[in-house]
């Protein structure tokens, strides 16, 4: 047989090429995938901003805006953040009682002086037929016809005295005074008069000092203009600062918010867990208890928890609250990390776990659980807004966060009760109720599209 001899010259190597295939994307971690997906989702990370926002508005806003929540600024009284924040120094108040026929006004109804937030005083010229005197009303909106007067404040008792002092609760704005005769017999003779009066801040001189608005040895005169103290979102009811309130206010309300959810969402998923990896009729009974929890009625308890806790009217109810919220609100989150455990545990890693002799526990805390923290952690996302709607909605109705107390519900409270005449008190604590609710929906909405391994393969 013919045997050929072969030299390496024989052979012509192959030129070498790159390699044709590259990787797309390098190898990322579910974690590192989830965040790169999160941070592709425009809604979900301007609401984790905002929620970053509203935590540094909790706690790093008293440090800055030092006001004290409780204290009273009586000068500025329900004022909006756009009200007029100067008043002009006056002296102070001496009691005016003119002789009869002094004042007489020939020229109807009239301002005697420049009316401030100390005093109104007004003359008007006297009724022959005023036998019973003068009866005085006052409104904060125009008098149309057949329309009600206002307010009565009292009035003059003879027609000679035709003048009026009013010291009620006045305010900066706009009043209309209506003087109405009577006749002898008390009945109202239809020749009311009716002015309008722009009131203006006042405040004395000794007023001005003790609060720091002029130095001891200020030559400011009667008439000059004091600015007060600033308030950027406005004053409420009481006079009290709404910045402050807000910010203390959402100690209480996000505390409640997370605290609530993390203690409850845990005890859901300890029990889940439990239930889903025992199964079988231990399964089916830790469940038939779990939809009895649900059964309960949330504000039933919510009464007996204060009652227990010796919680009195007026007072506020933070403790009973979070307990009712921990013990009861918990079998929702159960039931998903049931399910979650009841697919993992069928998976092929954990039955090679089982056969390397792994524990119980160990199966569970290693394998299971981390398993369904995507889970855990959007529940969590959706749990804090429902939390804190919850704690507004009792704090509302009376049940929650009592005042002085400040909490965004009871805000909400006390501000509805004004919110036709002065509404910035009741639209500030529910703008914020509801940005931050909104916010953690939207986060927990894209945590849970980032987190779901599905949606890798769409990518």
């Amino acid at each position: 047989m013919h045997r050929s001899s072969l030299s390496p010259e024989s052979f012509t190597p192959l030129p070498v090429r790159p390699l044709a295939e590259h990787s797309a994307r390098p190898s990322l971690s579910y974690w590192q995938d989830a965040w790169r997906r999160l941070k592709a989702n425009r809604r979900a990370i301007l609401s984790l901003y905002l929620v970053l926002g509203l935590l540094g508005f909790t706690l790093l806003g008293p440090l800055v805006w030092t006001i004290d929540p409780s204290s009273q600024d009586l000068d500025q009284v329900s004022q909006p953040p756009w009200a007029d924040r100067s008043a002009i120094l006056v002296t102070p108040y001496q009691h005016w009682h003119p002789a009869v026929g002094e004042t007489n006004s020939t020229e109807g109804l009239r301002l005697a002086f420049a009316a401030n937030t100390q005093v109104v005083r007004l003359v008007w010229t006297p009724i022959a037929a005023a036998e019973g005197g003068y009866r005085i009303y006052r409104n904060l909106f125009p008098i149309h016809s057949g329309g009600a007067f206002g307010l009565p404040l009292g009035g003059q008792n003879t027609a000679n005295e035709a003048f009026f002092e009013d010291r009620l609760d006045l305010k900066a704005r706009d009043y209309f005074y209506t003087v109405v005769p009577l006749s002898a017999d008390g009945e109202e003779i239809p020749e009311a008069q009716t002015l309008r009066v722009t009131v203006k801040n006042a405040i004395t001189r000794t007023e001005a000092v003790a609060r720091g608005l002029l130095p001891a040895d200020s030559d400011a005169a009667v008439g000059s203009r004091v600015t007060l103290a600033t308030h950027p979102l406005g004053t409420d009811y009481l006079g009290r600062d709404m910045l402050a309130r807000l910010m203390h206010g959402a100690r209480v309300s996000l505390f409640i918010g997370l605290v609530a959810p993390l203690l409850y969402v845990f005890l859901g998923v300890v029990y889940g867990a439990a239930a889903g990896f025992i199964g079988g009729s231990a399964d089916a009974l830790f469940m038939r208890f779990a939809d009895f929890v649900v059964a309960l009625p949330f504000l039933l308890f919510m009464i007996l928890f204060k009652i227990m806790f010796g919680i009195g009217p007026g007072e506020s109810g933070i403790m009973p609250m979070l307990v009712a919220m921990v013990l009861l609100s918990w079998p929702a989150t159960a039931r998903l990390v049931r399910g979650q455990i009841l697919q993992i545990r069928e998976e092929g890693y954990i039955g090679a776990s089982r056969l390397l002799g792994a524990r119980t526990g160990y199966l569970v805390m290693r394998h299971m659980i981390p398993n369904t923290l995507g889970v855990i952690l959007v529940t969590i996302t959706f749990a804090v807004p429902s939390a804190i709607f919850t704690e507004a909605f009792l704090s509302f109705i009376g049940m929650g966060v009592a005042p002085p107390t400040p909490s965004w519900g009871s805000m909400c409270n006390e501000g509805i009760k004004t919110m036709l005449t002065t509404p910035h008190e009741l639209i500030f604590p529910a703008l914020f109720i509801s940005l931050t609710v909104l916010a953690f929906n939207l986060l927990g909405d894209g945590l849970r599209d980032a987190l779901d391994a599905r949606m890798r393969n769409n990518d």
